[in-house]
């Protein structure tokens, strides 16, 4: 059917004019489901209004930093407040201080931290660390882990189990992309086979050990554990990408959980409380080599923005003092819960995969423990899907493969809507229907 027009409909018009594609991520552009992107206006707690005044319930939480919900009152009091004093310094704050001691003193092994401007800041970053620490120029990845858009991150998987990778986005050189070596997620074997032939040229390995961005999909112990011992062994640094799980999946992230020592972490999102920020840390060692004590150089104008500190500070106070985690993984399984029967009763074998308040739901039968799973997820039927929950009020990452995100703003009367809602919303997608907002 045709779009009804509306004031997302005529922004993208005019957004497409000046902006590529009319959208600053490509992610917003609604090119994985068709339509026309949802330009919003407004949010609090769990709630987002867009320009034509319609109400949804939030599980992109902005790609993950709102844990809290939108509009904490404690992190708009602060910013209020910085707001009042300076919103720039281009110089040492005080809360950038506080935030680095508040995030070295609750992960196990990163010592020193440093403040970026975004998660892909933070990832080119501790690549460029790992390589200057180790004197070593290649980087083994995982097909399906996103790490930014970095030229060593954008790279895609051949076949076989050492694949030296291929640009996947013009502009990288071939030089880069042979530096980069890509193996499949949870394939520990395939990782040990790399390292049998090219060990000694191996900077780090990059590992989202929760990755989220081929939808969720969790690493095995095995496999975390796997890595661990082959980048001790190699003399390579095991570094994790905790940009989304990091302070989601607990307050400690991933490396809590799965209870491993990484060399190097990089984080973003929730640690700048919805601002931009991100920040890489590690080993005393290995971050003393950051100048300007060090030889590795790293810059940034806006490095420890009080404005961005100021919100992820506050943010993470909240989260020690009120740890949400128990909540969040019971509102989790219950979405989980509610899910599963919602495709049981369609008759569908579909795939869910969640850890904690991170979960996707795969299109397809599973299980789904890597990006060649992923892959076979039908993403039309997951278009249809999307545009009749938004329809119906519900907003979801316009991607099969991403992460929803719940927040402890979410109650059980809003998981429980969500899931009557998923009933009708499967209801009308298999059918072949398609009549929400955005569908073209």
């Amino acid at each position: 059917m045709v779009q009804k027009e509306t004031r997302s409909r005529e922004l993208f018009e005019r957004a497409r004019r000046v902006i590529p594609g009319g959208v600053n991520s490509p992610a917003r552009a609604f090119g994985a489901v068709g339509g026309v992107p949802i330009f919003f206006a407004g949010a609090s707690g769990n709630r987002l209004v867009d320009v034509d005044d319609r109400e949804y319930v939030d599980y992109v939480g902005s790609w993950g930093p709102f844990i809290l919900g939108h509009q904490h009152p404690r992190v708009v009091e602060v910013l209020l407040r910085q707001v009042e004093t300076a919103t720039s310094f281009g110089a040492p704050c005080r809360q950038e201080v506080e935030l680095a001691e508040l995030v070295t003193g609750a992960i196990d092994g990163v010592d020193m931290l440093r403040l970026v401007s975004s998660g892909t800041e933070a990832t080119m970053s501790a690549l460029r660390v790992a390589r200057g620490f180790t004197g070593r120029n290649r980087v083994v990845k995982f097909a399906g882990c996103y790490h930014g858009h970095g030229d060593s991150f954008l790279i895609s998987a051949g076949s076989g189990l050492l694949t030296h990778g291929v640009p996947s986005s013009p502009g990288i050189t071939p030089g880069t992309a042979a530096d980069t070596l890509i193996a499949d997620y949870n394939d520990l074997d395939g990782v040990r086979a790399i390292f049998e032939t090219e060990g000694e040229e191996i900077a780090a390995v990059f590992v989202e050990p929760i990755a989220g961005n081929m939808g969720v999909v969790p690493s095995t112990r095995e496999f975390l554990e796997g890595l661990r011992e082959l980048c001790t062994e190699h003399g390579a640094l095991l570094i994790f990408d905790e940009v989304m799980t990091g302070f989601r999946v607990a307050f400690g992230g991933a490396a809590e959980i799965y209870g491993i020592r990484p060399d190097l972490v990089t984080y973003g999102k929730i640690i700048g409380g919805g601002l931009p920020v991100g920040a890489y840390g590690g080993k005393k060692e290995v971050m003393e080599i950051v100048s300007p004590i060090g030889p590795v150089y790293q810059a940034g104008t806006l490095s420890g923005n009080p404005l961005a500190v100021a919100a992820g500070l506050e943010t993470l106070r909240i989260l020690r003092e009120e740890p949400p985690y128990d909540r969040l993984e019971e509102l989790g399984a219950r979405l989980e819960a509610g899910l599963r029967r919602v495709t049981a009763e369609a008759g569908e074998e579909w795939t869910i995969n969640r850890q904690g308040s991170m979960i996707t739901l795969f299109f397809m039968p599973g299980p789904v423990t890597g990006y060649a799973e992923a892959t076979l997820s039908d993403t039309e039927l997951f278009g249809r899907f999307f545009h009749e929950m938004l329809e119906r009020g519900e907003y979801l990452p316009p991607s099969q493969f991403e992460s929803w995100f719940i927040s402890a703003a979410h109650t059980v009367e809003d998981i429980d809507r969500t899931i009557e809602r998923a009933a009708s919303a499967v209801s009308a997608a298999v059918r072949g229907e398609r009549r929400g907002v955005g569908a073209g």
